[in-house]
């Protein structure tokens, strides 16, 4: 790809479709990013060579998709629920002793591989997908305590690992990263002081209906601008813009997230920027090195197990085994840790594509669990 033209677009365009397709074969319940991944897999260093991840302009494209991606990922966060909230002592229990089980296993695991990185792999194996496991139990409409305690377990592990990356990833910048991380929050946190207020005085309301009726859009310039300037003040602070994302995201979960910019955003998101961004990322992962380097195949499946090991550990307070292994999900950290560690060159040849292997393993499980849980549900059986 010498260039990056309107030619590229409409190939990125049309290898988008393959994530719907995938997605579009019955009872297998595969996530939409798969076949994006795929698709760049197939299309960048692992296959054909068509698409050139370090193209500015594609790479700033995949940046955007991803700070959106995140973004949204945040405000699928349940901060206002009540009831979740009130599920959060049980929920930070098990969210607790999953990490210390992640901890030891992240441990054996960079023992075993030699690259160092256990607490890259500790945080991975933690970690929760509000964006992909919450959507699943609402389709199950698993109710009741344990669907809103995991809820909140999934929240609370989302929220800690996504914050935790950016320190663990590369440990020598992590006092650097820390001081990011408080000038992201520090940023988010006075928007949300703004938008408060806005909302106390009716300033929002407003707004929202005057950008309604002429048109304007005003809700969705004014988010991207401040979601814009947090990812420049994320690069600035060296700290990725995964967290600049995530942080508007919460911010507009806690003030409520009118259903036109969510429809706004859905609709820049999901139509364009995240199937670029996850077609990006499947072509800048060399895939071959797994083949040149085999125990990193191992290095996947023992990160996907273990996550699915971690989170089951939830049984031993009461937990359902399908929504433990419901809260095994992952997405958002993995994807993260392999965009920021492809970057950086802070992952060994191939170790990007095992993280990524861990995480489908993980999908993967997710699955089966739902597909588990929602015929126990059909016969009125527990779901054990």
């Amino acid at each position: 790809m010498a260039g990056f033209g309107f030619d590229t677009l409409a190939l990125l365009t049309a290898a988008g479709f393959a994530g719907p397709v995938l997605a579009s074969v019955p009872h297998l319940r595969i996530p939409l990013i798969i076949g994006e991944l795929v698709v760049g897999l197939v299309l960048g260093k692992t296959g054909f060579g068509v698409l050139d991840e370090s193209n500015p302009t594609f790479q700033l494209f995949a940046n955007i998709g991803f700070a959106l991606v995140m973004f949204v990922v945040g405000t699928h966060v349940p901060v206002r629920d009540r009831e979740v909230r009130s599920a959060v002592p049980r929920a930070l229990l098990r969210a607790a002793l999953c990490g210390v089980v992640a901890a030891a296993l992240g441990v054996g695991l960079a023992w075993q591989f030699e690259t160092g990185h256990a607490a890259l792999y500790a945080v991975l194996m933690a970690s929760s997908s509000a964006a992909l496991a919450l959507p699943v139990l609402d389709s199950l409409r698993v109710t009741g305590p344990p669907a809103l305690s995991v809820s909140a377990q999934i929240a609370i592990a989302d929220t800690a690992c996504i914050v935790l990356l950016p320190l663990v990833i590369d440990l020598r910048r992590a006092p650097v990263a820390a001081l990011g991380v408080l000038a992201i929050a520090a940023g988010a946190l006075l928007f949300f002081v703004v938008l408060r207020a806005a909302d106390r005085r009716g300033w929002r309301q407003r707004v929202h209906h005057y950008s309604e009726k002429r048109k304007f859009a005003l809700e969705l310039r004014t988010n991207l601008f401040v979601l814009f300037t947090l990812a420049a003040l994320a690069l600035r602070t060296h700290v990725s813009i995964m967290l600049a994302g995530f942080a508007l995201g919460l911010v507009i979960a806690a003030v409520g997230e009118p259903r036109r910019l969510a429809r706004q955003l859905f609709g820049i998101t999901e139509g364009f920027f995240s199937p670029l961004f996850f077609i990006w990322l499947g072509a800048s992962l060399r895939v071959r090195e797994l083949g040149e380097h085999p125990k990193l195949i191992l290095l996947g499946i023992g990160l996907g197990l273990g996550a699915v090991l971690a989170h089951s550990v939830g049984r031993l307070l009461g937990q359902p085994t399908t929504l433990a292994v419901l809260a095994a999900a992952q997405l958002g950290v993995p994807v993260a840790a392999a965009t920021i560690g492809t970057e950086g060159h802070l992952l060994a040849p191939g170790e990007g594509s095992a993280l990524m292997l861990g995480a489908v393993l993980t999908i993967a499980s997710t699955s089966i669990a739902g597909g588990i849980a929602a015929a126990l549900a059909a016969r009125g059986a527990p779901g054990r």
